[in-house]
């Protein structure tokens, strides 16, 4: 008899196909006797991918099987679009949800799907672009937050605050990889009954696990022997994972060293959190009709560098230096960390991803001619963020909208296009101080503050404002630098009570040219501390 192949699992025999059936028959009876427990609603997270595909396929066949007076809760099928979904997978996934929704209705089923998107503030293209944080690492991981879970975490808490309780089901499998094993296994100290845990990060909810024990290939044959419910094509998900595998094939399983087209993993076309994205790449080999999506490749590739630092400021983000110390080969060295993207490389990426929305539209198939890789929303909070918190009134994203797709940028912020200064006076700024980079920074932040304050009816706070322009964009790259090495030492001196050092770093390395006192001594001269003197050293 042929067997569903379990090659991920140790020391774990495979189980045969019958064996499968038998697991497929004590799992709806399960899932119906769970449904009808109580009056908790579920909430299925369903991204499209075979596994979420299979538990929603399960689940539904199950509750199907029910009297119509037993389906009495609802089930909600929830799915996070990132808005930097890989195309194809994310028009399957819309396409999908459509049809279950009609299939829902006409099977008198209490199925809800939603769409969840991310706040416009904290989708990738307003971080990247806006506010210039760089691409995704290990180290600096901002995007599955802000991207994936605080969308689905609110409609989550949302249902709670209805209902009291939820029940999360999620297509979660032991056998994806060693540390998603290791997980789950953590997480079985919060296990109520089998496959069911309690939620440890979200109070009156609990996690359904249906298919944890499930290998790749049984999902695959479930999938491939047991038909969609609400209408979908499983052999159409099968092709799509076998495109967006490297050889393009999906054989027959017959031994542990037989490859699984299961392995594709699809995501964010942006991700660089991988070394390659092997799916897109496979997509693109494999299927001419297909290649329309290199240059989100390319932008993918491009953003994907080892080392960005000579793209980005060397500032953090709220306008200081910051130290960290390296050990690299058994050397350990203390170097600035480098901040956001600077001004002429967040111009450029929005060029870049307008380029691509551009050509796709005019290279993609008739059913992709109309994709949106930035939405007119973001544009608008990148503008927003450009002119109001990084004083950059020259106002580049109208110009460059037109100069990359011939249109004119419609705004849909009501007043966005009214401001009193613009690219002329950015201009004469720019000739005024002749290449000084940070010159011409510390002048458009104190021009651009003083315009923010102007129609205020208070203007409590101007001076504070002020202010911080000089302490952030008043020194130079090696002022700045030295500056933060000076105030590391000194508070390393302070905390081992070295007075020593102490008085070297205030008296001895910083000495005033004149008679001040050891205080302002310490603080190097710069713009900020020859604008706002003390009244006693200036009477």
């Amino acid at each position: 008899m042929a067997t569903a192949q379990q090659p991920e699992t140790k020391n774990q025999q495979p189980r045969t196909v019958a064996e499968l059936v038998e697991d497929i028959q004590a799992l709806t009876t399960e899932i119906q006797e769970l449904y009808c427990l109580d009056e908790i609603p579920w909430c299925i997270g369903y991204s499209g991918g075979k596994d979420s595909t299979a538990i929603l396929q399960l689940i539904w066949n199950a509750i199907a099987a029910l009297p119509p007076e037993k389906r009495t809760k609802t089930i909600y099928v929830i799915t996070t679009d990132t808005l930097v979904e890989n195309p194809v997978v994310s028009a399957w996934v819309r396409n999908s949800l459509e049809q279950m929704k009609v299939a829902a209705k006409e099977q008198q089923m209490l199925i809800e799907p939603h769409l969840l998107y991310p706040a416009v503030k904290d989708t990738f293209w307003v971080n990247l672009i806006g506010k210039g944080y760089p691409a995704p690492r290990n180290r600096f991981r901002w995007c599955t937050e802000r991207l994936k879970i605080q969308p689905a975490d609110s409609f989550i808490r949302s249902v709670i605050r209805s209902s009291g309780e939820v029940i999360l089901v999620l297509g979660t499998r032991k056998t994806e990889s060693a540390k998603r094993a290791s997980t789950m296994a953590k997480h079985r100290e919060w296990r109520v009954r089998d496959r069911l845990n309690t939620n440890p990060n979200r109070p009156n909810s609990l996690i359904y696990l249906p298919i944890e024990d499930w290998s790749t290939e049984e999902v695959w044959i479930y999938l491939n022997q047991w038909k969609n419910p609400w209408g979908y094509s499983n052999k159409d998900l099968f092709t799509m994972y076998r495109g967006a595998t490297a050889d393009s094939e999906c054989p027959l399983v017959v031994d542990s060293s037989t490859p699984s087209c299961g392995d594709s993993r699809f995501g964010c076309w942006v991700c660089t959190m991988v070394n390659k994205d092997k799916s897109m790449e496979a997509m693109i080999q494999n299927d001419e009709e297909k290649e329309w999506m290199q240059p989100l490749l390319d932008i993918r590739n491009e953003l994907d560098v080892d080392n960005d630092h000579d793209k980005r400021d060397f500032r953090r983000i709220w306008g200081e230096v910051t130290l960290f110390e390296r050990n690299v080969d058994g050397e350990t060295s203390v170097e600035p960390i480098p901040g956001p993207y600077t001004k002429y490389w967040r111009e450029h990426w929005l060029r870049r991803v307008l380029e691509a929305q551009t050509q796709i539209r005019r290279t993609a198939p008739e059913n992709m001619c109309d994709i949106t890789l930035i939405t007119p929303e973001e544009l608008s909070e990148i503008r927003r963020i450009w002119l109001e918190d990084k004083h950059e009134f020259d106002d580049s994203l109208p110009r460059i909208y037109k100069e990359v797709t011939g249109e004119e940028f419609q705004d849909p912020r009501p007043g966005a296009d009214y401001s009193l200064l613009g690219s002329d006076e950015w201009a004469t700024l720019e000739e005024i101080c002749e290449g000084d980079a940070m010159h011409l920074e510390l002048m458009a932040k104190l021009l651009d503050t003083e315009r923010q304050f102007r129609k205020k009816a208070r203007r409590t706070g101007i001076y504070d404002a002020l202010e911080k322009c000089f302490e952030t964009s008043s020194r130079s790259l090696e002022e700045a630098v030295k500056n933060a090495y000076l105030k590391r030492d000194l508070k390393t001196a302070v905390t081992q009570g070295d007075v020593a050092k102490v008085k070297q770093l205030t008296l001895g390395d910083v000495v005033a040219e004149d008679t001040k006192d050891a205080s302002s001594a310490a603080k190097p001269k710069t713009w900020a501390s020859m604008k706002f003197q003390n009244k006693e050293t200036t009477s």
